[in-house]
């Protein structure tokens, strides 16, 4: 008993299943939205590649080879194949399904080694092998971990084929040459292989040829060769297929270490112009992206859209939670919220979803504590506020690093940082700001301040000017005490020049009452207005 275990999960025609994983109906009704309808791998689709028109069919589905379709035929010929649904090739696709297709495969096992592109039929397909020695006590045994692993990567839109056996090998080509599920007893490679056809080798042409010359179509009429007699024809690199043809190839494992992240890409076969049509795919790509996040007990804090459009242009938005959630239809309604407030400006002609994963909310309430809202309706108050009065007038409003008084800047909204703490200590004066400031009419009156002279240091008296009163539409007050003048100015180099006075005054009422306010003399504009008031 060599204790070694694989599990080889390989997906044939993988171009195809990376653009059907994603492919849906481009006209949904108001109902499919909400419950949404399968892709669509019950209609025959070819996978062309190549310059036109040169394109030839790189990959296909069941449905298209029984319409007569075939591997390398032009697309003049598939053309003439009626029913048949031609789809590009996308580089971008494939590489986005392959990440996701390795990250479920390693929910079942760290251990990870990819199939080379060779071996994987020039790219054809996707395949991985898994580690899976000492794996029973969490997936049961192999036929259970096997199953388990189909469904698995059923549900992110693969629809692979499954052999486990103790010999790399083995394992790889049993998986590429079998549909379905098939497990290998240790001991009985030979026998599992033997009816696989010589090709499962990937030999070169010459050396094909040679054993097709010999008569020799299987692994099993290879097996039954002589060794020695093999390998003096054939040279040393025959000990290997020979090895291989029984099942006892010797293999040094290589896993990998897969970086985890969160992308979904969609290349669309014309161009999109409805929302709609937008949010169905995003829902579907949303669904996948929550997923992959909760199978790792996490949630998705924030996703960037990115829409290539018609004419080469770059459409990117970005969506930041309140707080990281798993839920899609919030997800969805932020998505549909934030594109209907900016639209693209032209047709999209692929869409990509990137997502940044955080821990999971939680929210402890205690026996006697009221319900509160869920942080989900925040978010989505919050984006329909955007969208009706614009996005710089909504968020937390954070002071900018200027001298000029009251500028500040809205940021985003979040719930990430610590409590708010009543202030300790005995009540202090407010400052309330008056937005957006009141222009009055002042009224000025001379009056004398004391200064030093420089030369002899004597002190001597100059004439100063004070606000005396001001009016505020059909209110006046009378200025009882006024100090300042505190100038500022700045930002001289750009629009937001400003050159100002400041005047504290404590000022009467008509009533009688007393109160504390800010007046702000614009020495450009020469204007007063009201900024401040204290409570």
């Amino acid at each position: 008993m060599s204790g070694a275990l694989y599990a080889c999960a390989y997906a044939a025609e993988f171009p195809a299943q990376a653009l059907l994983r994603l492919q849906l109906d481009l006209h949904p009704t108001v109902e499919d939205l909400s419950v949404g309808t399968p892709n669509l791998t019950a209609e025959p689709v070819a996978v062309l590649e190549g310059q036109a028109p040169e394109e030839s069919v790189c990959a296909l589905n069941q449905q298209a080879r029984r319409r007569g379709a075939t591997l390398g035929m032009t697309r003049l010929e598939a053309e003439s194949i009626g029913g048949l649904r031609l789809l590009a090739r996308s580089a971008e696709n494939e590489a986005a399904a392959r990440a996701v297709f390795l990250e479920c495969a390693a929910q079942f096992s760290p251990r990870i080694e990819k199939v080379n592109e060779r071996e994987a039929s020039e790219g054809a397909a996707c395949a991985c092998v898994l580690d899976i020695a000492g794996t029973e006590r969490l997936f049961g045994p192999p036929e259970q971990l096997a199953g388990r692993l189909r469904t698995a990567l059923a549900r992110v839109g693969f629809r692979v084929s499954i052999a486990v056996s103790a010999n790399y090998d083995a394992a790889r080509m049993k998986a590429a040459a079998g549909r379905g599920i098939a497990v290998i007893a240790e001991g009985a490679e030979a026998s599992a292989l033997e009816k696989l056809p010589i090709a499962a080798l990937g030999l070169a042409e010459g050396h094909a040829e040679t054993f097709a010359l010999w008569g020799i179509g299987t692994l099993g009429e290879l097996a039954r060769l002589p060794e020695a007699e093999l390998v003096t024809r054939c040279g040393a690199e025959a000990r290997r297929w020979h090895a291989l043809a029984r099942g006892a190839a010797e293999h040094t494992f290589q896993p990998l270490e897969p970086e985890f992240s969160l992308a979904e890409f969609c290349a669309f076969e014309t161009p999109v112009e409805q929302i709609d049509s937008l949010l169905f795919v995003g829902a579907r790509m949303i669904d996948c992206l929550a997923a992959r996040a909760s199978s790792r007990a996490l949630a998705l804090a924030a996703m960037d859209v990115e829409m290539k459009l018609e004419g080469g242009a770059v459409y990117r938005r970005a969506i930041r939670p309140a707080l990281p959630t798993a839920d899609r239809k919030f997800l969805l309604k932020l998505l549909q919220l934030e594109i209907g407030a900016h639209p693209p400006q032209a047709a999209v002609m692929a869409l990509r979803l990137t997502a940044e994963a955080g821990p999971s909310s939680k929210v402890q309430l205690g026996l006697f504590t009221s319900q509160m809202p869920e942080p989900s309706r925040l978010d989505v108050t919050l984006a329909r506020l955007k969208a009706l009065v614009g996005e710089d007038r909504v968020g937390a409003p954070a002071l900018n690093d200027t001298h000029q008084a009251g500028r500040f800047r809205m940021d985003a909204f979040s719930l990430a940082g610590g409590k708010a703490t009543p202030a300790a200590g005995r009540p202090r004066m407010a400052l309330r700001r008056v937005r957006p400031p009141v222009p009055v009419r002042v009224a000025l009156s001379p009056s004398l301040s004391a200064f030093s002279s420089r030369n002899g240091g004597e002190s001597r008296e100059r004439p100063d000017v004070r606000p005396a009163a001001f009016r505020e539409g059909e209110n006046r007050f009378e200025v009882v005490a006024a100090y300042g003048p505190w100038r500022s100015s700045g930002c001289w180099w750009s629009d937001g020049e400003w050159d100002a006075e400041e005047w504290d005054v404590l000022v009467t009422k008509a009533d009688g009452a007393s109160a504390a306010c800010v007046l702000i003399y614009d020495r450009k504009q020469r204007a007063w207005r009201l900024e401040a008031f204290y409570d």
